[in-house]
C-alpha cells in the first residue's frame, strides 16, 4: 500500500501570452500516470500563481509516473502550459524536499502509459514454390491504456513488419470501453522466400535480412469521425528469433520517436513541490505479533519511560508524524486514554509553572494532537463547517488593520463584519459540548485530574490544561486551515485567509484560561487587535468557556452523541446506473451529483438541486467494487440497498477507493449485512461473475467488510506496526546510543554530556535497556524478513515478465 502527500505551492514565470492581456488563469492538477486524481482552484491573472493546497491520498492501484499539470483555463477547453513528470522509483530523491522543478512541454504523442503482451514466432513454411521464413505476430492483451477524458478508451491495435524497402500493416478489432484490451489476434507475415527449396537439418534465417526487420505495434483509440488518438508504440527487432524461434514478453509503451525535442526548450516556467511519499510492504499478521504485543503492554510498563512505545517517541523525536502509527495501533486496541495519561504525568512531574502547562512539543502533546486528528474529524464538521463555508463563499471584508485597508473600505464595517464570524463559531464552540467524541472527553478528564494534583494551589490550571488543547490546538487551528482538517476542499483565497486568521487569534484569547490575574489583551502585540477585542464582553465569555470546558471533561460516562442535522461526509460528480433500468444505450449512464450524509445516500442532477434518488443510510447491506468487464467501465462500485443494486462510477480510482471506504465507514454496523456478492453485472439473464442464472443467486464473492467495526475508525492494525518497524529500523542508530547511555548510567550513575545522550529521559536504566534490547531484536527479524522478500521478489522478476517489461517506463 502507498501514500502520497503532495503540498502544490505555487509556479513561477509561466509563459506569458503574445498579445496584450499576458497573464494567465491557470490551475494544477495531479495525476497518477495520464488518470486525473485532484485539481487545485483557478488563479486568475498571474503568471505565478500561488496554489498553497496539501493533497493527501492512498494509491488504490499500481502506477509508473506521479504527475503535475499546469493549464490555462480557457472558456470551452483547457490547454496544457507544461508538466513535472517524476517516475515511482525517483520519487524517494525528492521525499519530503520541497524543490522547484521546470516545467516539460506536454505532447499528445508522448503522452503514453501502459503495456503490450506479445506472442512472436519465426519459422519455416514449405510450399510448392519453396520455402517461406513466416513471421507470426500474436497480440495478446494491453493493460494499463490511459482513460480519455475521465473514460476508459476504444483502443486498437496496427501490427507492421518494417524493414528498408517494406512495410506490411495489419490491424486488430476495436475493443469497447476497456482500458486492458484482451486482443488474442495473430497476424503472419511473410519474412523472407529462398529462390529454390533444400531441406535443411536447421532452419536459419539470412543475416542481412533479419538485421533490418522490425516488428512495430501502435496502439490507437478509435474515434469516430474524429482523427483517433495515439496511445503508445513498441518496437522489437526481428532478430531477436535468431537463436529462438518463439519469443513471448511484455513492453512498456513508447512515445513516438519522432516527437520533435527542441535542443533549446523553451522556459515555460517552474512549479515548487513537497511530496512526501511512502511504500509500505505488510507482512503477514503472525509476524508482527512479538513487535504488536510489546507495543501494547507500554501503558501498563512502570516507569513508562521504559515502554516501547516512550521509547519510539525518544528515538524518533525530530519526525512530527511518528507518533501517528502508534497512536492508531493504541486506538484500535482501546489503549490510548492510560498510555496518554502515563506520559502526560510524566511531563508535569518536569513543569515547574502552571501557565507553562503543555506548552511545548512533547511526546503527550504529539500523542493528543494526532488523537484530536483523527476521533475529531466528524466534530469539526458538525460545528465549523457551515460557518466556515459561509465565510469562504460570501467573502465578505474583514480586515481591520488600518495599514492594510484597500481603497473604498469602511474600518467600522469590517470589524462588525469580523465580530459577526467570530461570535458566530465561539458561540458553536461553547454548546457544542455534547458532540464532542467519548474519546477526547476522556483524555481532557484525565488531563484535568493531573494538573490539579501537580499545581493544587492554582484554581485554574484545571482548565487551561484543557483550553491549551481543544482551542489552542483543536478548533484555532482547524480554522486558519480548513483545508487541512477536510472542512473546505480547496485553501482559501488571500484574503479569505486572512480573515479566518484574525478568526483564529481571536478565538485563542477568548479560550485562553490562565490566571484571571492576567489581562487577555496582554496577548495581543498588535493594537487594533486589542482594540477589536474589547468588543466582547470578557466576562461572559470566560463564564461559557468554563462551563464548556466542564463539559467536556467531566467525569460522567457519556455515550457518543446522536447528532440531528443532516452533515455532508462526501459529494461528487458521477456517473450512475441503477439495476433494473433499460440495460441497453449510453443513456443508461447518467451524470449525477452524489451525497452522502449521516442519514442517507442521495443524487441529485445537479450540484444544489432536489435530490433524485435517496437512500437511507440504515438500509444500505454493503459496498463492493465491480470488476470493469460488467460494464466495460473502469472505477465502478456497486451500493447494496434493500434488494437492488445502485450502479455508479467515481472520476478515478482514488475517488472510488474514498466513496468505496466512507459508504463502508458509515454502514458497516447495519443489520442484515451481506456476506457474499458479485463482482459483476446480471446481464442477458446470467451473472458474468459465476454464470449463475438467477438474478437472486447468491453472491459468489466474500464481501470485503461483513463484520460490524468501529464506524469511526478503520484502521489496520498490521500496517501501523510495520510503519512503527520502519521507524524504529530508521532511527536504529538512536536505539544503539539509547543503550549506551542506559549501560553508562547504570556503571557511573548518569549519562556522558555529550551528544545527544543527555537528552534522554532514562527513569530506571536497567528496564529501559531490557526494553531496547527487545525491540532491536524484533526489528531486525523483520529486517531479514523484508531482505528475503526483496531478494525473491528481484528473482522472480524476469526480464521482459508482466512485472518487469521490456523498455523504458515514460514519464
Amino acid at each position: 500500500m502507498a501514500e502520497e502527500d503532495d503540498k502544490t505551492g505555487e509556479a513561477k514565470h509561466l509563459l506569458a501570452y503574445t498579445g496584450t492581456t499576458r497573464t494567465r488563469d491557470s490551475f494544477c492538477t495531479v495525476n497518477l500516470d495520464q488518470e486525473e486524481v485532484y485539481r487545485t482552484k483557478v488563479v486568475e491573472k498571474s503568471l505565478s500563481p500561488f496554489y498553497g493546497e496539501d493533497y493527501y491520498f492512498e494509491i488504490p492501484r499500481h502506477f509508473q509516473c506521479l504527475a503535475f499539470y499546469i493549464y490555462d483555463k480557457g472558456v470551452f477547453q483547457s490547454i496544457p502550459i507544461g508538466k513535472v513528470a517524476i517516475m515511482k522509483e525517483d520519487l524517494y530523491k525528492y521525499n519530503g524536499k520541497e524543490t522547484w522543478f521546470s516545467l516539460q512541454p506536454v505532447d499528445s504523442n508522448s503522452e503514453v502509459q501502459g503495456k503490450v503482451h506479445l506472442d512472436l514466432k519465426l519459422h519455416e513454411v514449405i510450399t510448392d514454390n519453396g520455402s517461406v521464413q513466416q513471421l507470426v505476430v500474436r497480440i495478446i492483451e494491453c493493460q494499463g491504456l490511459p482513460l480519455i477524458n475521465g473514460q476508459s478508451c476504444d483502443p486498437y491495435a496496427t501490427v507492421s513488419l518494417v524493414g528498408p524497402s517494406r512495410s506490411d500493416q495489419k490491424k486488430t478489432k476495436v475493443k469497447k470501453k476497456t482500458s486492458n484490451p484482451h486482443f488474442d489476434e495473430t497476424f503472419y507475415f511473410e519474412v523472407t522466400r529462398s529462390s529454390s527449396y533444400t531441406r535443411k537439418s536447421q532452419f536459419q534465417v539470412e543475416e542481412e535480412d533479419i538485421e533490418k526487420l522490425e516488428i512495430r505495434v501502435d496502439l490507437w483509440n478509435n474515434i469516430n469521425l474524429v482523427q483517433d488518438n495515439f496511445l503508445g508504440e513498441i518496437k522489437v527487432p526481428v532478430k531477436i528469433l535468431k537463436n529462438d524461434s518463439a519469443f513471448q514478453a511484455w513492453y512498456y509503451l513508447q512515445p513516438k520517436d519522432n516527437v520533435h525535442k527542441s535542443s533549446r526548450p523553451e522556459d515555460l516556467g517552474s512549479l515548487r513541490l513537497n511530496i512526501c511519499y511512502s511504500e509500505d510492504y505488510v507482512l503477514s499478521s503472525q509476524h508482527y505479533t512479538p513487535l504488536r504485543d510489546l507495543l501494547l503492554k507500554s501503558p501498563e510498563v512502570k516507569p513508562i519511560s521504559a515502554s516501547a512505545g516512550h521509547i519510539l517517541g525518544e528515538a524518533c523525536r525530530e519526525n512530527n508524524d511518528a507518533m501517528l502509527p502508534f497512536v492508531r495501533l493504541l486506538l484500535h486496541h482501546n489503549k490510548l486514554v492510560p498510555f496518554v495519561t502515563a506520559v502526560a504525568e510524566l511531563e508535569l512531574r518536569d513543569t515547574q509553572e502552571a501557565n507553562t502547562i503543555f506548552r511545548g512539543n512533547s511526546m503527550a502533546t504529539r500523542c493528543i494532537d494526532e488523537m484530536m486528528k483523527i476521533v475529531g474529524k466528524h466534530y469539526l464538521k458538525v460545528t465549523l463547517k457551515s460557518i466556515i463555508d459561509e465565510i469562504c463563499e460570501n467573502s465578505k471584508p474583514c480586515e481591520i488593520d488600518p495599514i492594510r485597508l484597500k481603497e473604498g473600505d469602511n474600518l467600522e464595517t469590517n470589524k462588525e463584519n469580523l465580530r459577526q464570524y467570530v461570535d458566530k463559531i465561539f458561540h458553536t464552540i461553547v454548546d457544542s459540548s455534547m458532540s464532542c467524541p467519548t474519546l477526547m472527553c476522556d483524555v481532557f478528564y484525565s488531563l484535568r485530574q493531573m494538573s490539579s494534583k501537580r499545581f493544587p494551589n492554582d484554581l485554574h490550571v484545571q482548565y487551561s490544561a484543557v483550553s491549551s488543547f481543544v482551542f489552542l490546538r483543536f478548533f484555532a487551528v482547524a480554522v486558519v486551515s480548513p483545508h487541512s482538517f477536510h472542512l473546505r476542499p480547496h485553501h482559501p483565497d488571500a484574503q479569505t485567509s486572512r480573515t479566518l486568521t484574525l478568526i483564529s487569534k481571536t478565538i485563542q484569547t477568548l479560550g485562553s484560561w490562565g490566571s484571571l490575574s492576567k489581562n487577555k489583551l496582554s496577548s495581543f502585540k498588535e493594537s487594533f487587535m486589542c482594540d477589536f477585542f474589547k468588543l466582547f464582553q470578557e466576562d461572559q465569555c470566560t463564564e461559557l468557556v468554563k462551563k464548556f470546558l466542564d463539559e467536556i471533561s467531566s467525569a460522567e460516562s457519556r455515550a457518543p452523541s446522536c447528532v440531528e442535522e443532516s452533515l455532508i461526509l462526501k459529494e461528487g460528480e458521477v456517473f450512475k446506473r441503477a439495476q433494473g433500468r433499460k440495460r441497453i444505450g449510453k443513456k443508461n449512464f447518467k451524470k449525477r451529483w452524489l451525497r452522502l450524509t449521516n442519514k442517507e445516500l442521495t443524487y441529485h442532477r445537479q450540484q444544489g438541486k432536489e435530490a433524485l434518488f435517496s437512500v437511507p443510510i440504515r438500509s444500505i447491506r454493503g459496498v463492493e467494487r465491480l470488476s470493469e468487464d460488467a460494464f466495460n467501465r473502469k472505477n465502478m462500485y456497486q451500493v447494496f440497498y434493500g434488494e437492488k443494486i445502485l450502479y455508479i462510477q467515481a472520476n478515478n480510482c482514488v475517488e472510488a477507493n474514498e466513496w468505496v471506504e466512507i459508504i463502508s465507514r458509515v454502514s458497516r454496523c447495519n443489520q442484515h449485512r451481506l456476506n457474499f456478492y458479485h463482482p459483476s453485472a446480471y446481464n442477458t439473464n446470467i451473472w458474468s461473475c459465476c454464470s449463475a442464472t438467477a438474478e437472486n443467486a447468491q453472491g459468489c464473492t466474500s464481501c470485503t467488510a461483513h463484520a460490524p467495526a468501529d464506524v469511526q475508525l478503520d484502521i489496520d492494525g498490521d500496517r501501523e506496526v510495520e510503519r512503527i518497524y520502519s521507524l524504529f529500523d530508521t532511527y536504529f542508530f538512536r536505539l544503539n546510543k539509547m543503550e549506551e547511555a542506559c549501560g553508562r548510567i547504570a556503571i557511573y550513575q548518569g549519562p556522558d554530556e555529550q551528544e545527544d545522550v543527555s537528552h534522554f529521559t532514562i527513569e530506571e536504566s536497567m528496564q529501559t535497556f531490557m526494553t531496547l534490547k527487545k525491540i532491536k531484536e524484533l526489528v531486525e527479524k523483520l529486517r531479514d524478513l523484508h531482505e528475503t522478500y526483496s531478494r525473491k521478489s528481484l528473482s522472480s522478476a524476469k526480464i521482459g515478465s508482466e512485472e518487469n517489461p521490456f523498455g523504458k517506463k515514460v514519464s
